[in-house]
Order: C-alpha cells, then sequence, then structure tokens
C-alpha cells in the first residue's frame, strides 16, 4: 500500500506555499507583458465570436443576471457564467495560444476565471495579473507532469489540467491562504473533465471545455474560500488526479515545483498565426510555400506528411474522415483538410473554415490527395515541425518542410502583431474601427489601477 505523504509535504501543499508567497510587483516584465498579450488575445477572440451559434446557445441557458462582463456583450452575469461564456468564446474558433510543450491553452480558461472573479469580488487589476501568471503557469507545468498520458487516455488536457490552474489562479487572484489553495486544489480535481470524443461529426463540445473549467476552477476556490475541505493528496494519492486522468501513479512533479516563481514557462506562450488546431500550423506553412512556388492542385498526385505519432488520432485518423469533415469546424482539426484549404486559398484565418468551404469539391479533391507516414524521429511536443514532400504528375518530387511552430519560442509573434490580429478579430466580430481602438487600450491597461471592463460590454 502506499504511504501518504507527510502533512505539509504533498504536491498541492508545496504548490500552495509557493503560490501564496508571489506578488505581482515581483514578477518579471516580459511575464507582465505575455500577461497582457494573453489578455489582449483572449478579448479579441471573444469578440469574434460572440455572435456565434455556440456563444448564442451558452447565453440563453443562463439562469439569470449578474455583475460580471461576457466579452461582446451589453448583458451581464454571474461570475461564474461570465467564466464559462468567455472561456468558451476565447476557444470556440481554435485561434487561442497554446503551451508548445503540453499542449494545453492555457489563456482561454485562466484568463476568463480570473477576471471574474477579480470583477465580481472588486479585486484590481494587480491582483488579476499574480492570478493569471500563476494560474498559466500551473497549467503549463502540470502538462509536462506525464506528456502525452492524459491525451492517451481519452481525455482533453486544457479540459483536465485548467480546471486545477484555474482554482489557483483565482485563489491567488483572491488572496486564499495556502490552506485553502490547498483545498480548492482537492475540490478541483473532482470537477476536472473533457473527453476527445469532443469533436464526433464537428459536435461543439471540444469549444465548450475551457468555459466549463473556467467556471469550474472559479467555484472550486470560492468553495475552498468558504471553508469547504478538499483532499491535500489530489495529486499524490494512490486515487489522485494523475491515476485517474493519465493512468499512471507516476509523475515528474519536479517539473511542477522545481524554479515555480523563478522560470516562468508562461513566458514561452505561443501565440497562433492560423485559426485551427496548432499542430497543424507548420504543415500549413508548408502548404502555403508549395503554392508559392506556382505549384498547381491539378499538378499534385499525392501530398505525404511526416508527422509525429501523439497527433495521429487528433489530425489524420481515420483517414477517409479526414479528407472529407462534416463542417468548417471539424477541418480545423483536419490535416489534410487543412494543408488544402491552405495551398488554394492562401488563408487559414477566421473566413478559412466555414461549413461552405468543408463542401467545396476543389478543398475536398485536393485533400483527398493528401497521406501520412509516421516519423519516429518526430520530436512532438517538445517541438511542432511540419513537412510534405508532393509527388507531381510530371514525376517531380519537391518538400517543404517548417522546423518549428511559428508565433512560438522561435518566432514569437511581434505585440504589433498580436495588435492587429485583436483588430482583425474584433472587426469579425462586428466591432466599428472606434470600439477596437477603445478595447485595445483597455487592454493596454487593464492591470493598471481598478479593473475596468467597460470597454468590452458592447
Amino acid at each position: 500500500m502506499t504511504a501518504l505523504p507527510a502533512p505539509g509535504s504533498a504536491v498541492a501543499e508545496q504548490l500552495a506555499r509557493i503560490a501564496a508567497g508571489l506578488s505581482a510587483e515581483r514578477l518579471p516584465g516580459a511575464l507582465r507583458q505575455r500577461c497582457l498579450d494573453l489578455v489582449l488575445d483572449i478579448g479579441g477572440l471573444c469578440v469574434a465570436a460572440r455572435r456565434e451559434p455556440y456563444v448564442r446557445a451558452l447565453i440563453d441557458s443562463a439562469d439569470g443576471d449578474g455583475p460580471c462582463t461576457a466579452v461582446g456583450h451589453a448583458r451581464r452575469f454571474s461570475a461564474a457564467e461570465a467564466a464559462l461564456i468567455n472561456g468558451t468564446a476565447a476557444h470556440g474558433e481554435d485561434f487561442d495560444d497554446t503551451f508548445e510543450g503540453g499542449p494545453v491553452h492555457a489563456g482561454a480558461v485562466v484568463v476568463p476565471a480570473v477576471i471574474a472573479a477579480a470583477e465580481r469580488y472588486g479585486r484590481d487589476g494587480e491582483a488579476a495579473l499574480i492570478g493569471i501568471a500563476v494560474g498559466v503557469e500551473v497549467c503549463c507545468r502540470l502538462s509536462l507532469v506525464t506528456p502525452q498520458l492524459i491525451h492517451r487516455a481519452g481525455f482533453h488536457p486544457t479540459a483536465v489540467l485548467g480546471t486545477m490552474a484555474a482554482a489557483l489562479g483565482v485563489g491567488v487572484a483572491l488572496g486564499l491562504s495556502p490552506r485553502q489553495l490547498v483545498d480548492a486544489q482537492g475540490i478541483a480535481g473532482s470537477m476536472a473533465g473533457g473527453i476527445i470524443e469532443y469533436l464526433a461529426e464537428g459536435a461543439w463540445t471540444k469549444r465548450l471545455h475551457p468555459g466549463w473549467s473556467a467556471q469550474a476552477g472559479l467555484r472550486a476556490a470560492l468553495a475552498a474560500r468558504a471553508g469547504f475541505v478538499g483532499p491535500r493528496t489530489v495529486f499524490d494519492g494512490v486515487h489522485g488526479f494523475f491515476h485517474g486522468f493519465a493512468n499512471t501513479s507516476d509523475g515528474n512533479y519536479a517539473a511542477l515545483l522545481g524554479g515555480f516563481g523563478e522560470t516562468w514557462l508562461a513566458e514561452t506562450v505561443a501565440f497562433k498565426p492560423y485559426a485551427c488546431g496548432t499542430m497543424t500550423h507548420p504543415y500549413i506553412d508548408c502548404a502555403r510555400r508549395l503554392a508559392l512556388r506556382g505549384i498547381r492542385a491539378d499538378d499534385i498526385e499525392e501530398m505525404v506528411c511526416e508527422v509525429a505519432k501523439g497527433t495521429v488520432h487528433r489530425l489524420w485518423e481515420p483517414l477517409e474522415a479526414k479528407h472529407r469533415p462534416p463542417n468548417g469546424y471539424a477541418g480545423k482539426f483536419s490535416g489534410p483538410f487543412c494543408i488544402a484549404v491552405s495551398f488554394l486559398t492562401g488563408d487559414a484565418g477566421l473566413g478559412a473554415f466555414t461549413d461552405e468551404r468543408a463542401q467545396d469539391p476543389k478543398i475536398r479533391a485536393l485533400a483527398a490527395k493528401v497521406r501520412f507516414r509516421i516519423d519516429p524521429q518526430n520530436p512532438y511536443p517538445s517541438e511542432y515541425t511540419g513537412h510534405i514532400l508532393a509527388r507531381l504528375r510530371d514525376g517531380r518530387v519537391v518538400e517543404e518542410r517548417q522546423p518549428y511552430l511559428r508565433g512560438g519560442a522561435h518566432e514569437p509573434l511581434p505585440r504589433a502583431d498580436l495588435e492587429a490580429k485583436f483588430k482583425g478579430n474584433v472587426a469579425f466580430g462586428g466591432w466599428s474601427p472606434a470600439e477596437a481602438a477603445a478595447g485595445l487600450d483597455a487592454a493596454n491597461r487593464v492591470f493598471a489601477g481598478p479593473l475596468d471592463l467597460s470597454a468590452f460590454r458592447r
């Protein structure tokens, strides 16, 4: 029988002590900027999705009003409802941030949860900043404890890890004690969930996962603040978190705890240039470069992509289904469709993944020519690479490779590009240039003084 960790030595207890001892004024400048970038990116994405049916469904299902902001809407909601709506909207078009080592979408969970809590309970921008920094860092580090095993077990890492991260981020923003932060983690462990059947037939549940995790983490922190007790052994107990979600009781907890507060993985969070699954991005770069070489779709006999084994079940199989995604949303998670649409249109932004594009016979014909083979040396998930070998009808063979994820650690998106992305996203959501300028100004000042989200209630 596995012995319980001694009092004070459980992973959740160690993590709570570290988190409770951090403060906004001691955060590195690069981390503060990354948190500002996250707020800007998440805000723009929420506006982009504000009129989409999946967001309308959540708004129509909300049970009453409250004091908190759902970005892009005049109506206000309870903190939990706001976190749910904003988290879902932020991730809805799969255009949000990614931590390459996970992969996890930390911002779409943590930012909505912390901002909702801070707005509801009168915490200022500095409190929101430290909550976002801690929550995003926790999410990134948790993804390294049992790499790839959560996905392999059939769960969505963003959903299950995000709940834990949101609980700690909200707890720190609200000033919970170390004991309360332990309870928040213990409670959140029983609230976490999210299965990978989320994309079947183009369903919407993947979109929901960050929103659900945001509100669940917020509720866990509030319950802990009110005295509800959770297990301190939520991570390292016999039936702990990773036993349930990764089918293992062994984990690299040094990746979670080592250097926390000194080395910030959150500084390396990647921002997407394309509105689709992160692992497709290097292949999109390759496809666009092939098109720029003057190759036409009719010239192509087949396209063969070297891929990582860990990406196959999400992007490549069943291959026949991936050749013909049922709608635009499913196309975001189809390697063949992403390659075909970007080759033919030069675009992989919000407008590329419509239901009409998914039914386009030219796009489907090219997607049907895309195959894959597993490269056992592929470095995923520590690096995201792309490769396409195109065999042409005239006998020529041409190749393109992309050695890293653009927007990530090797080639970060400049702030000017993030601001341009924000403006494009809010324009897609129907905001005027004046509303976009007001939102950009508010996002740039979000951590300075009292939290003011009025510019986002439009």
